[in-house]
């Protein structure tokens, strides 16, 4: 059985636990964060401290950690380190360890939030109207092709960093004004690049669903589960259902095929009078992955299986339907 790192690790105890529950005491798990007091930590069998993602000897870490366990396959958990992983993919593979990442392309595609509406309208999906430009914005608004309210946040962005709502033209060019000094002064400002980095866009109001758009290690889209949001906290789902929509898992199927992604791709659609939009991809686990596995969706056995060069029946990723799942906060000793 593999052993394999997770980088990042942060918060997602769950993660690490469903892998190490499949792993079942044959193989190890590795976690590597910035900081040994990292919850996640607490789940694995080995704990690693990193320096800073954007550290100029982040990279020689890792793989001096996988060196030293035997590491067979990295998956991390944070959209920052995704394309630094990408970039440095063949270093990995030539000591032996399988970066399970997808490549700079696809994850420059998801990053880049103004990619990400310009990609999913190129395969004929929904996107809301999406601007980077603060005058062309103010054009469209004139001219009724854009209307108020509006959400404002970073294009290269994480979790719920800097999102903002606006009802007129004097908050549009409050909060624009803001956000790109704040932007500056947080960890986005490595990610940000150029003068428009404020992504402008189109408010959907309605019902809200996660999508684990799973594909294997080959990049060939394997299975959709689909989650009915029920409850956010600090951007991630708190309070989610399995449900069975054929549009939705339709959506999702067209990403997975078309992105061909390695591994988990979590979607973010919103359903407005019928119609639904596409908002964001995030080629990782995220924070509404345990409301599909607790479902039955057993993706982290799937992967050993694909790492172990084996085949899965497609059983294993398809959820129970109708389960309600909330997260809660625990402690654990660190």
């Amino acid at each position: 059985m593999p052993n394999i790192l997770f980088t990042c690790a942060g918060r997602r105890t769950y993660l690490l636990k469903y892998f190490k529950e499949q792993l079942a005491g044959d193989g190890l798990i590795v976690g590597a964060d910035m900081q040994l007091t990292a919850p996640a930590l607490t789940a694995a069998d080995i704990k690693e401290q990193v320096p800073a993602v954007y550290a100029p000897e982040y990279i020689d870490r890792i793989l001096e950690i996988c060196l030293l366990h035997k590491i067979d396959a990295i998956i991390s958990l944070n959209d920052l380190e995704l394309p630094l992983l990408a970039a440095n993919a063949d270093k990995f593979r030539n000591i032996g360890t399988l970066p399970i990442v997808a490549s700079p392309e696809i994850i420059n595609i998801c990053f880049d939030k103004f990619l990400t509406a310009k990609f999913v309208e190129s395969i004929g999906l929904n996107s809301p109207k999406t601007y980077v430009n603060l005058n062309k914005a103010k054009d469209a608004i004139n001219r009724g092709q854009l209307k108020f309210p509006l959400v404002l946040k970073p294009r290269w962005g994480s979790g719920s960093i800097g999102i903002e709502f606006v009802n007129n033209m004097v908050e549009l060019d409050e909060v624009y004004a803001t956000l790109i000094k704040k932007v500056k002064k947080t960890i986005l400002a490595n990610a940000s690049q150029g003068n428009e980095y404020i992504l402008i866009q189109q408010k959907i109001d309605g019902q809200e669903y996660g999508l684990d758009v799973m594909n294997d290690l080959n990049g060939q889209n394997r299975a959709v589960s689909v989650k009915k949001k029920l409850a956010m906290r600090a951007g991630e789902t708190d309070k989610a259902q399995t449900i069975d929509s054929v549009p939705l898992r339709e959506i999702g199927f067209a990403l997975g095929r078309t992105l061909k992604h390695i591994g988990n791709l979590d979607v973010d659609v919103f359903e407005e009078n019928g119609t639904y939009y596409v908002l964001e991809l995030n080629p990782r686990f995220g924070g509404g992955f345990p409301f599909s596995y607790e479902s039955g969706v057993n993706f982290p056995k799937a992967i050993i299986e694909w790492i172990n060069g084996n085949e899965i029946s497609e059983s294993l990723l398809i959820p129970k339907y109708g389960m309600t799942f909330a997260k809660c906060d625990y402690l654990v000793e660190v």
